[in-house]
């Protein structure tokens, strides 16, 4: 696809200020996400003791004990990330405490930081929705290519395995797979990714039906071209800005089907923090802790918000039509 086209794209993107407000929010949250444990964390970025200087987040020191290293231990020079907690760090003193200065968001009934916990949860839905994501686009890409390109039979029997993939409820199907498989970060991602293709099969065969007959590649045949190279050269990056909608709307939805699995008890398992799992844990503390069940539920609105609205800017963008309607 031409250099000019990304570049119109960009500047129809720019000028709709919801898709720009949903990238932005994109973005924080990928940066929280690669820098978490360097946002909240028990160990200081640097420990100074006496002449001796430490980097206790980035490196382990034997003759270090972990006490030397709280906060509440004045024995040395210390700086603290913003959130000077660990996700699993247990406080029996500080029990479903309101947020407040010394805990932003508050702590849970075993004193747990709940900022801490919600900056890690952060790491492991965009990790689940990526990489699931990847998967499904990936798997969606090859087997749509296949059937769009050679027809036929390849289409007919790609057709059909689409057709029965899409009959089946696809989180119940993700339920029953995971109840057999049992619950892990590793089976959510593969099992969301191995179950969401069919819907990526069908955008890139039908880009495959719509462009296989088009001039450039009509000459690649004439000149003898591989069908591999006319299938990955050719149509497959010409067929790309639909897979690229698509995919950033299944974030969204990935990262809403890992919560709900979280939130049922066959998602990522405890200790890891998960939004839909810290929903899950302080639904019954709604009318006295509000805020152990208000900020994952915002959390995940605000998230799956983002994606949509970036989604429904990206496919207004890449449709070369809606600048002449605009």
């Amino acid at each position: 696809m031409k250099k000019g086209f990304w570049q119109g794209a960009w500047k129809r993107l720019k000028k709709n200020r919801f898709a720009m407000a949903g990238l932005a929010i994109v973005c924080v949250l990928l940066f929280i996400a690669a820098a978490a444990p360097l946002i909240a964390n028990n160990r200081p970025y640097i420990y100074i003791s006496g002449e001796r200087v430490y980097f206790p987040l980035f490196f382990d020191y034997p003759e270090l004990r972990e006490r030397d290293l709280r906060k509440s231990e004045f024995s040395g020079f210390k700086i603290f990330p913003p959130v000077p907690y660990s996700y699993s760090e247990y406080d029996l003193d500080s029990i479903v405490l309101p947020p407040g200065p010394k805990h932003y968001l508050g702590t849970d009934e075993q004193g747990r930081d709940l900022a801490a916990r919600m900056i890690h949860g952060t790491r492991i839905s965009i990790l689940v929705g990526f990489i699931a994501v990847l998967i499904y686009v990936s798997i969606g890409i090859v087997v749509g290519s296949l059937a769009g390109y050679y027809g036929g039979a390849v289409d007919l029997v790609v057709s059909r395995l689409i057709e029965i993939m899409m009959c089946f409820p696809t989180f119940f199907l993700i339920l029953t797979i995971l109840a057999l498989w049992g619950p892990s970060l590793a089976s959510v991602m593969v099992v969301i990714g191995i179950t969401s293709w069919p819907g990526i099969a069908r955008i890139v065969r039908g880009e495959f039906l719509r462009l296989k007959e088009g001039d450039y590649v009509m000459a690649s045949r004439a000149l003898g071209a591989r069908d591999s190279w006319i299938i990955f050269r050719h149509i497959l990056p010409n067929s790309l800005a639909p897979v690229l909608v698509s995919a950033t709307f299944g974030i969204a939805s990935t990262i809403l089907t890992e919560s709900s699995l979280s939130f049922l008890g066959f998602g990522v398992q405890p200790p890891t923090p998960s939004w839909g799992d810290i929903l899950n844990q302080f639904r019954d503390f709604i009318d006295f802790a509000w805020w152990l069940t208000l900020i994952p539920g915002f959390a995940i609105f605000i998230t799956i918000t983002a994606y949509n609205l970036l989604g429904e800017g990206l496919q207004d963008a890449l449709d070369p039509k809606s600048a002449g309607r605009k």
